[in-house]
């Protein structure tokens, strides 16, 4: 069983410009108070054939993390456009947010994101043959993430009887739980998902 269970997230500035930092707010219900804090982190895929160009564009820790539905706001700066090959910066790539406690991921929701021209087809065709011009680009992304789940070995028990813990908040939100606990599963999570610290941000 997982002590942690990601119940939203909703990106707060989608569309955006692609040099525009990434605003999201990832909602969790924790089943027991961590001793430890959870870690998030922000990785973008230009490349899928190719790992060496993914970029880790954020990371932040989260914590102390009480029982019950928690949340707490992402801001991350986009990727940095002159790491990823010109050929790559039009068209689809892939944002990862993945969540560990004790340097063990426990989760991992990704999203495709379409990059093209504030312009559409129109100016892509005028710009071929030309040096893609960052500043005129602009994002979107996907909200049918692709959710994968990791059994970890988690320092903290589950509670003996959950109860309706965290019902009158979770009730709210998309739920999670009919995703299963199986290892290494993956789902799909209806959503509507931190500014890098060198502390924890606080949750609420």
């Amino acid at each position: 069983m997982s002590i942690v269970t990601i119940r939203n997230v909703e990106f707060l500035n989608n569309p955006a410009r692609f040099t525009d930092p990434y605003r999201f707010r990832v909602t969790f219900e924790c089943l027991s108070p961590l001793p430890d804090d959870l870690e998030w982190k922000l990785i973008y895929v230009s490349c899928p054939e190719n790992a060496a160009l993914d970029q880790e564009i954020d990371s932040c820790l989260v914590g102390p993390v009480p029982p019950g539905v928690n949340s707490f706001e992402f801001q991350s700066p986009a990727p940095d456009h002159k790491l990823i090959p010109e050929q790559d910066l039009l068209g689809v790539a892939a944002l990862i947010l993945t969540g560990s406690y004790a340097e063990q991921e426990f989760v991992r929701v990704g999203y495709y994101q379409n990059t093209e021209y504030e312009g559409g087809e129109e100016e892509r065709l005028s710009m071929e043959g030309k040096k893609v011009a960052v500043e005129r680009l602009v994002r979107d992304i996907t909200k049918k993430p692709r959710v994968t789940r990791f059994q970890i070995k988690w320092d903290v028990a589950p509670p003996q009887s959950t109860g309706a813990l965290g019902a009158a908040t979770s009730a709210a939100v998309p739920s999670a739980d009919s995703y299963g606990d199986d290892d290494n599963e993956k789902d799909q999570m209806d959503v509507d998902t931190p500014t890098k610290s060198n502390g924890n941000i606080p949750i609420s």
